[in-house]
């Protein structure tokens, strides 16, 4: 979504003579210690099959084709390209930083696309190394657990510290924002002082409360839920699509064992929906049952009696 939304902006976003040129740029790389792919040449050639190749990548991450290399990938070319404009990322930018443990997961063992060169690639791998697998992907997952209810810790306990969280009234300035306005809802919203306060009040009690949620199994679901709503609403109202679509992948992680009942439920529902339609197949159109056995007509007196 990040290049798609940039891509009519790339030559002077991410160009060497866009609006940081790239001696600017390789000043900056240089007083940071990082890298990115941008900075290994400052032809305009360059640049581009960098932001396409990206692109590439993180279609066929979105595809789940790759598995942990493809997902490795990706994240090379994300870091570059949030290096080489540092100005235009938001809070779900900074979270993909934060989310490198998912390398340790097995995200790919549903909903991907798997290719034959991966199924080859999985079967030269030593018995040993498949051993460390499901460690490091219960690693990985508690990990992303940890980071995403530290955001919401951290966030929460930041806004009490605020007059106008504590007074109830922030929603009231954030929706005046011009950023963060939604022309025609917004005004409905801040305009309402129930709904002002509610909504103040609500954000932090949630964020600071979540994580004891995760730690309920039988809370977790619904908290997931909470908060994938919760984040929904942020992108519609406020405009941060990026950031709210990044926080409800993460908070999907909590819905994992959910998403495997309800699609077993499904499986189980369409095979017994399968066996239906192939008995009705069977039964004549308009019966209501399958079609009796015909049963010998009893014989006649005459016949009965004629010798034998």
């Amino acid at each position: 979504m990040f290049y798609v939304s940039q891509y009519s902006e790339r030559h002077y976003l991410f160009g060497p003579n866009g609006v940081i040129p790239h001696d600017d740029f390789i000043r900056q790389i240089n007083d940071t210690g990082t890298f990115s792919l941008y900075a290994w040449s400052a032809l305009p050639t360059w640049s581009e099959i960098v932001f396409h190749a990206g692109a590439l990548a993180a279609l066929a991450v979105m595809l789940g084709v790759g598995g942990r290399v493809g997902l490795a990938v990706h994240w090379v070319f994300l870091w570059s390209v949030y290096q080489r404009q540092i100005a235009i990322i938001d809070g779900g930018d900074n979270l993909a930083y934060i989310v490198i443990p998912m390398l340790l997961t097995r995200c790919y063992d549903r909903f991907s696309f798997p290719t034959g060169a991966a199924r080859r690639l999985t079967r030269r791998i030593p018995g040993s190394i498949k051993t460390l697998s499901t460690p490091l992907h219960n690693l990985g997952v508690l990990a992303i657990a940890v980071q995403i209810c530290l955001v919401y810790m951290v966030s929460g306990l930041f806004k009490v510290q605020g007059d106008v969280w504590q007074d109830g009234t922030a929603l009231f300035y954030i929706l005046r924002v011009p950023e963060f306005t939604l022309p025609g809802v917004s005004e409905l919203v801040y305009g309402n002082d129930l709904l002002v306060y509610l909504g103040t009040y609500i954000s932090v009690l949630f964020q600071i409360y979540f994580p004891m949620g995760i730690l309920v199994p039988r809370l977790r679901p619904w908290a997931a839920l909470a908060s994938i709503g919760f984040h929904l609403s942020i992108a519609v109202l406020m405009g941060l699509t990026s950031f709210a679509l990044t926080m409800v992948a993460c908070d999907l992680i909590f819905l994992s064992g959910a998403i495997d009942k309800a699609l077993a439920l499904a499986r189980r529902t369409s095979e017994r929906t399968t066996r239906r339609d192939t008995w009705d197949d069977r039964v004549q159109p308009g019966a209501k049952g399958p079609r009796p056995i015909a049963q010998p007509e009893p014989a006649t007196r005459q016949e009965s009696e004629a010798p034998a």
